[in-house]
Parts: structure tokens; sequence; C-alpha cells
């Protein structure tokens, strides 16, 4: 009974990742620890919290290209801008007050920084030399709703 529980788990997994969790959801809410798919559990669980991490960064480093995008290209500044820095700035504090995801922001700050660049200098046709070379910007900063403001004084 056990295999076949194990197998019927194995094959919802790969066949409907939704009704696998809602399966997961209902053993632990019946207290059938003992047959939850754990092998699956775990790399279920594994892939999200790489998932959320890379969220982080690409939310960080679209936030920064935007940035850089406004200050060095001022004159072509449109509100299209401003509304994606807004929408990354919020997404990105909704993430991270999460806890070990604001270790992880402030970890990657200088890699996503150096992405932005690259980013920026791509969509502005600026070269990179252009930008500073280390991100000029704290996480605190980036997130603070007066950023933008602060950035245009």
């Amino acid at each position: 009974m056990v295999q076949q529980t194990t197998q019927m788990l194995t094959d919802l997994y790969e066949s409907d990742e939704t009704a696998w969790l809602e399966a997961m959801a209902e053993l632990i809410e019946l207290g059938s620890l003992g047959d939850l798919d754990y092998l699956h559990l775990g790399e279920y669980l594994g892939d999200m919290a790489r998932r959320d991490r890379r969220e982080v960064e690409s939310r960080l480093t679209t936030l920064m290209a935007h940035v850089l995008k406004s200050t060095c290209q001022a004159d072509q500044h449109d509100n299209s801008w401003r509304a994606t820095i807004i929408l990354q700035r919020q997404e990105l504090t909704k993430a991270l007050g999460r806890g070990v995801l604001r270790n992880h922001a402030q970890t990657v700050l200088a890699e996503a920084y150096a992405d932005a660049v690259e980013l920026a200098a791509a969509e502005t046709g600026l070269a990179v030399k252009t930008f500073p070379s280390e991100c000029p910007y704290s996480l605190v900063q980036l997130l603070s709703p007066n950023f933008l403001e602060e950035q245009d004084s």
C-alpha cells in the first residue's frame, strides 16, 4: 500500500504539480506525515528558494537599470521609467520583508548593479564606462519610497 501511494504521488508530481501540492497539504493537515512525498517535497522547496532568490536579483537589477537610465538620461526621462522604478521598489520591499531574502539582496547588490549597468548601457546606447563602476546606492536607499525625489534633487 505504501509503495502504491508513493508511486501515485510521484506520478502526480510529474503530471500535475498543483494537484501534487494540494495532496501534500492535505496529508499534512491530516497528520499523515509518513505518507508525504519527501523526495519531491525537498526538491520542490529547494526550487522555490532558488526561484525567490532569482526574483530578488532580477527585480534589483531592473530597478537599478531604470534608476541609472533615469539619472544618465534625465532629458529622456519618461513616466514609464518612473513607473518601473516604483513597481520594482514596491515588489522588492514586499519580497524582502520575509527576512533571509533581504540578506540575499544585500549580498548580491554589487553583482546586480554590474548587470544593471550592462542592461542600462544596452538600452541607452551609452558606454558602460558612463556609469559609476561601483554601486552608488545602498539597499536602504533603493527601497526608500522617497528615493526618486532624492535623486531628482
